[in-house]
């Protein structure tokens, strides 16, 4: 059963680390000049919202988070119950990593994280939470501008700045785990 879950978490990470990527390739169109970075952006925005495949994506993502915190927070009871007491002769640090030994607590500051960045974007942008969020000039909602107001802030700057160390953290481990269970 502990190779079942464990090959989820693997699989459900690397889904993840996938999302990222595409999500991070995205983010890049906000660098280019204003005038251009609108437009594009904001009409990316508008297919992944009208685009039934990305809603059905969007549900295997969900999913994906909500497994992956699950069966990670439960093989980490299973193998902490296997050894409830520490080797006499051993030091943690000799034997793992400090990312590796912090995993749980590196997961927790990107759920904080992930509940921040979803709070500040999706709930404003697809519930109409907090200010409301214009249209541009080819009547897409203004995602552009959500984004440019929010990175203004030098205090956003700096949290999503400073939670890119241990989401850093966490996929660097997270990545050489998941290709040692999948046999790779």
């Amino acid at each position: 059963m502990l190779f079942f879950r464990k090959n989820v978490l693997a699989l459900t990470g690397l889904f993840l680390c996938l999302f990222l990527l595409v999500h991070f390739a995205a983010n890049f169109l906000l660098l280019l000049p204003e005038s251009m970075a609108r437009s594009m952006y904001n009409s990316y925005s508008t297919t992944l919202r009208s685009n039934p495949l990305i809603k059905l994506v969007s549900f295997v993502l969900l999913a994906s988070i909500f497994f992956h915190v699950v069966y990670a927070w439960v093989v980490t009871r299973r193998n902490r119950a296997a050894k409830p007491q520490a080797y006499v002769m051993n030091e943690a640090h000799e034997n793992s990593t400090w990312t590796s030994r912090n995993m749980g607590l590196l997961g927790v500051c990107l759920l904080v994280f992930l509940v921040v960045h979803l709070a500040q974007f999706w709930a404003r942008i697809k519930l109409g939470i907090g200010p409301k969020v214009g249209l541009d000039a080819q009547g897409h909602v203004d995602v552009y501008d959500v984004a440019k107001h929010l990175f203004h802030n030098v205090y956003v700057v700096g949290f999503y700045a400073l939670l890119m160390i241990p989401l850093g953290l966490h996929l660097y481990h997270g990545l050489k785990s998941a290709f040692v269970t999948l046999g790779f």
